[in-house]
């Protein structure tokens, strides 16, 4: 992907557009692209992406989850000062936000190391992969509820990665 006004964004290792670098700045940018061609590099990048993109998604959620004055929750909370009920609401968002950022973090790993090796073993980038990942995934993350719910997993991120495939990969007009 090439970017106007940016020089070497989206050049080829070694191509026209290191000739103005120093040798330094050549040997960051092969240590860089190297980085990110790697599986474990792949694999850390998308844990750390999914981790921070669920707790942004958990601090949303939570913060529309909220109790009324009307349910029993709700009245001992309103019946408290406002510093413990502003606690309580930061407390519960930073939990909710932890929470959803660690199973983000997990899925992210997990499916990206796994395409990443299955690409690497078949030497092919197609859909196949990333149905196959989306299938170990789930069936790792739904195997301690058992053998059903692994399977329900499998076929679910296996139907969900395929979906996302198939649009990402449509021809556009």
């Amino acid at each position: 992907m090439s970017f106007p006004g940016i020089p070497g964004a989206g050049s080829v290792p070694g191509g026209s557009d290191m000739a103005g670098m120093s040798e330094q700045e050549q040997q960051i940018v092969k240590a860089m692209q190297a980085t990110m061609e790697s599986c474990a590099g792949k694999t850390v990048i998308s844990g750390g992406m999914g981790f921070a993109f669920g707790g942004l998604f958990g601090l949303f959620m939570s913060s529309m989850s909220y109790d009324t004055p009307l349910s029993a929750q709700g009245q001992q909370l309103t019946n408290l000062p406002l510093r413990q009920q502003l606690r309580h609401g930061f407390r519960d968002m930073s939990s909710r936000s932890y929470s959803s950022a660690k199973n983000f973090g997990l899925i992210g790993a997990i499916f990206a190391g796994t395409e990443c090796c299955i690409e690497s073993y078949r030497a092919k980038s197609d859909w196949k992969n990333g149905v196959s990942a989306g299938c170990i995934t789930g069936g790792t993350l739904g195997a301690k509820a058992g053998p059903q719910a692994a399977a329900v997993g499998c076929v679910g991120f296996a139907a969900f990665s395929a979906a996302i495939d198939a649009f990402m990969r449509r021809q556009t007009d």
